[in-house]
């Protein structure tokens, strides 16, 4: 679930907070749909639900069968699923990605958004990443993606017809036009896209034409939103799509990052979903104020009825939605059934350098957590990590009855302190705790402390680590901070595992 604070008459953005990006909504009916990329991560593309585009449930992932996702071991971090759409039409959803490790285009179909999706319909005639579909008045569906081009598939079998045409090729001189999705809204057609690349010079841009083929005419006001050479604590803004809400009123979702710390900034987080609102001035769209205080919709919001438990004990067979792994996830080497009320992880890769490690992780959703688990390492060699990929990573990790704190920082991997522990479970924990106060350009978005704790409940920290190391303007790539356990050796068992947010 995404918790979002109340405050009087604001609301907190992003509302869908950690990493979480690019994402894409759909409405049907009084209900509200949110698709995200998952890049490495499986299963993949989270669905979220709302009934007022404040508060946000996940409901599933649509691609958890490997039918449906196939991620090589060889497939790099920030690989994978890119930029989902997802649309409502005909009494049915649609869900369009790539797979940018192997499979190219792919289409998907639910009567559900819960699930289950079903196996994908091939596209080999698109090319090109962030796909997105829509159809006309006579039916045609028009498939349009980077660069900013289309063609008309047939969503049922994955053909293709005639070539790809170019249609907008965005702002002069700015670089990556990518994620377009195309509306009828009124007499127009309205194309939307980012532009400028995902990092700060990132902006949304828009078009609009009589026809979904064409031509389009750019709004002289764009880009409509971006954040570019400012101070905003909301940077990198872009990759968004449009919704109504509840009382007709229009409301953008996009991503943004929150960067922390001195020069250049580093956001931790990976790209997160926020929302904005938007008005129409002589047709067209203008984005109002993208703020972390939002004021309030104009309608009753409609809160969870239930707080998100912070605490997974692993009492159910089957992992709640917000838990992934890497690439893959086998039964036989990840199960909640062979000790009944514990979570099992059996070691494939021998550490989290390695690409195939057995690891079960979930997003660091707040600048500033807590993280523990109770960890049965009697068979094995296995821990608690803080992961950005497998060149960016801190892990406390217990054997024979030693625990060391781990860093992987490129190309440099080091043990940073080892001590003994008692014999039986033990509780690990990581805390991150943001900074807020910048002492000189060089001061670091936030300190990563980690350790176990006594019997007594004592933190015995072994180390704080700089948070700069695991961000994305040191790492690379486009996702964000995953906490999580793994097992680097034989079996190793888990009790439970605590995510608690806390200011700092």
């Amino acid at each position: 679930m995404s918790s979002v604070p109340e405050t009087g008459n604001t609301v907190s953005n992003p509302v869908i907070p950690g990493f979480y990006p690019d994402p894409s909504i759909c409405r049907a009916g009084e209900d509200y749909y949110i698709a995200c990329s998952s890049f490495e991560y499986f299963p993949g593309v989270p669905i979220f639900h709302s009934r007022d585009l404040v508060h946000w449930t996940q409901i599933g992932n649509a691609l958890d069968r490997p039918s449906q996702l196939r991620l090589p071991l060889d497939s790099a971090s920030s690989g994978g699923i890119y930029a989902p759409t997802l649309r409502h039409h005909d009494g049915r959803f649609w869900l369009i990605v790539t797979n940018v490790s192997g499979d190219g285009n792919l289409l998907f179909t639910a009567t559900d958004p819960a699930g289950p999706w079903s196996d994908p319909i091939r596209l080999p005639g698109v090319h090109g990443i962030d796909p997105d579909i829509a159809w006309d008045d006579e039916g045609n569906c028009w498939c349009t993606t980077a660069g900013v081009g289309q063609i008309r598939i047939d969503p049922h079998t994955g053909e293709t017809f005639g070539p790809r045409r170019q249609l907008w090729s965005g702002a002069p001189g700015a670089k990556a036009p990518e994620a377009p999705h195309l509306f009828r809204i009124g007499d127009y057609w309205y194309l939307l896209i980012a532009e400028g690349g995902t990092e700060r010079g990132h902006g949304v841009s828009i078009a609009r034409g009589l026809a979904p083929t064409g031509p389009f005419e750019p709004c002289p006001a764009n880009p409509i939103l971006t954040h570019r050479s400012t101070d905003h604590p909301i940077q990198n803004t872009g990759h968004a799509d449009l919704v109504q809400g509840p009382d007709g009123s229009w409301w953008m979702v996009l991503l943004g990052v929150r960067p922390g710390g001195g020069t250049p900034g580093w956001h931790v987080l990976g790209r997160e979903t926020f929302l904005a609102p938007v008005d129409w001035v002589d047709g067209w769209p203008v984005v109002g104020e993208l703020s972390t205080a939002l004021p309030a919709p104009p309608w009753p919001l409609q809160p969870h009825d239930v707080v998100p438990e912070r605490r997974d004990d692993f009492d159910t067979t089957e992992l709640a939605p917000c838990w992934v792994s890497l690439r893959r996830r086998s039964s036989e080497d990840c199960t909640t059934k062979e000790q009944p009320g514990w979570l099992t992880l059996r070691a494939r890769g021998g550490s989290l350098d390695d690409a195939d490690v057995t690891f079960v992780g979930r997003r660091q959703q707040h600048p500033s957590c807590r993280v523990r688990t109770l960890v049965d390492a009697a068979e094995g060699q296995g821990g608690l990590a803080v992961r950005l990929d497998e060149r960016h990573h801190y892990a406390v990790e217990v054997s024979s009855g030693q625990v060391q704190v781990r860093a992987r920082i490129g190309p440099l991997h080091t043990v940073v302190a080892s001590r003994p522990t008692p014999p039986g479970p033990v509780v690990l924990r990581i805390e991150a705790a943001a900074v807020h106060t910048v002492n000189d350009a060089r001061t670091g978005p936030d300190f990563v402390s980690i350790g176990f704790e006594e019997a007594d409940g004592t933190f015995v920290e072994l180390a704080s680590l700089d948070g700069r190391y695991l961000s994305t303007e040191v790492a690379g790539g486009f996702t964000g901070r995953v906490f999580g356990m793994f097992a680097s050796a034989g079996s190793v068992h888990f009790d439970w595992f605590d995510y608690e947010p806390f200011e700092h």
